[in-house]
């Protein structure tokens, strides 16, 4: 198979960042004025990870592509890492906004939405009890909560690599001695992670068992395939045999559909007929309005009631003030029962497999040792040969230097990806014609890449 040249591929990196700096002259200009008074220029710190010299900023976005402030439009294949899964700007997701925006946003009461975002996600997710909050991240810190409360238990068991957005508990990695420690790039954990968190291997039940039989877990919380450091599959029957473990040891399973909600309506539990104690999920669903969920069980439910006072109910660290409001349900209602509905996923994970199709031709086509990865309506390109089985598998397949090459290249052709590594998502706006255009400019750049 084919190696890169790195020194052919610093020349590349070089003529795509000067090439950059012409295209991109407005956003350059605001950045400018960004950095006097933002950190870095960028109104949050991981936006420093686009290619180029700075980011781009957004004018406008509609459907499957946005226009940048100077002028040039783009196939948008990130979507807002899943937060604008629906299309920017979803038709329905809108007018159901914009009417919710004339009749009130938040008021600390619930709406008659609730109860039909609330019947849908059951009716999807198969669990029967639903709470609401601003994000994932709040669901998952929720969730993880209540597990400790009604097991007794102080231990959260994660995947290595995994991303469950800032939960503090989740910034654990294993070192060479398969010790848990804080993983990199960790800021300010407020205790040892060793404290509150066991990691295991993605497909390792032997070590999920030897988690687990502690008898000191709480929860295990995890995606049903991993998403945030290259899409990671799941081995035939892992899911299933993590549930008894999970039963087993009196552990809650909490599994997080934020990004594999990507194979269909109802996610891979859905799919797989999985059976968790808690599900949580978040950006998708509302069209692009920040907000999250999370279903439970009769028995989790009933569990929770019985410890919970409510005297003292608004003081146990679940829940904010703007947790379930007005405009987050309206949103929700709209997308799942108008955007993300079941018919729309066929389309979506049709061109998923196209899409992953095209990168799967230039692969071989220019004897690349690369592998793509298929998830419904997500693709992702990983720098080795085959599929990966773990976490740490998936990180040591990265390559930064050539991820920020390929991205600034397609960045100036007209594409966006996903920043932190090389995912490409459908929504029920993307064209099979945006696919196959960035099926040439893939090819292109692999046919550049080995051309010395």
């Amino acid at each position: 198979m084919k190696t890169i040249n790195r020194e052919h591929l610093k020349n590349l990196t070089a003529r795509e960042e000067a090439r950059f700096l012409e295209l991109h002259p407005k956003s350059g200009e605001l950045f400018a004025q960004a950095s006097k008074v933002m950190p870095g220029g960028v109104p949050m710190s991981w936006m420093a990870k686009w290619p180029g010299k700075y980011p781009i900023f957004v004018a406008s976005a509609n459907g499957a592509r946005f226009t940048d402030v100077d002028g040039h439009e783009y196939i948008d294949f990130c979507l807002g890492d899943t937060g604008s899964m629906t299309g920017h700007s979803p038709a329905a997701t809108v007018v159901a906004i914009n009417e919710q925006l004339k009749i009130g946003i938040t008021a600390m009461l619930p709406t008659a939405d609730a109860v039909t975002v609330s019947n849908e996600l059951a009716r999807r997710f198969g669990l029967p009890f639903w709470q609401f909050t601003v994000s994932a991240t709040d669901a998952n810190r929720h969730v993880i909560r209540y597990s400790r409360l009604i097991t007794g238990r102080s231990k959260i068991v994660v995947i290595d690599k995994c991303y469950h957005g800032s939960v503090d508990e989740t910034f654990a990695t294993l070192d060479s001695n398969g010790n848990t420690v804080v993983r990199e790039g960790n800021l300010g954990a407020p205790v040892a992670l060793d404290q509150t968190t066991r990691v295991v291997e993605f497909n390792d039940l032997a070590a999920m068992d030897a988690a687990l039989a502690h008898g000191d877990v709480a929860a295990i919380l995890m995606e049903p395939a991993m998403t945030n450091i290259g899409i990671v599959l799941p081995d035939d029957s892992y899911l299933d045999e993590v549930r008894k473990l999970a039963t087993k040891y009196g552990t809650m399973l909490i599994i997080d559909e934020t990004h594999t909600i990507s194979v269909g309506p109802g996610g891979m539990t859905a799919m797989f007929n999985l059976k968790p104690d808690f599900l949580t999920i978040g950006k998708a669903i509302a069209g692009g309005i920040p907000t999250g969920t999370f279903g439970m069980t009769t028995e989790v439910a009933d569990r929770i009631k019985a410890k919970v006072e409510r005297e003292i109910i608004d003081t146990g660290g679940i829940g904010g003030t703007l947790a379930g409001n007005a405009l987050s349900l309206a949103a929700m209602r709209a997308t799942l029962t108008q955007v993300l509905t079941d018919a729309a996923f066929v389309d979506m994970k049709a061109l998923g497999n196209r899409w992953c199709d095209g990168v799967d031709a230039a692969i071989k086509e220019f004897d690349l040792p690369w592998y793509c990865s298929r998830l419904g309506a997500r693709g992702e390109y990983l720098f080795q040969a085959t599929a990966p089985r773990t976490g740490a598998e998936a990180a040591a397949a990265g390559d930064f230097e050539l991820e920020q090459y390929i991205h600034l290249r397609l960045l100036n052709d007209g594409f966006l990806l996903t920043p932190f590594h090389n995912m490409a998502l459908m929504c029920p706006e993307t064209t099979a014609a945006e696919v196959d255009a960035h099926t040439a400019a893939f090819r292109a750049i692999c046919a550049e890449l080995v051309s010395v």
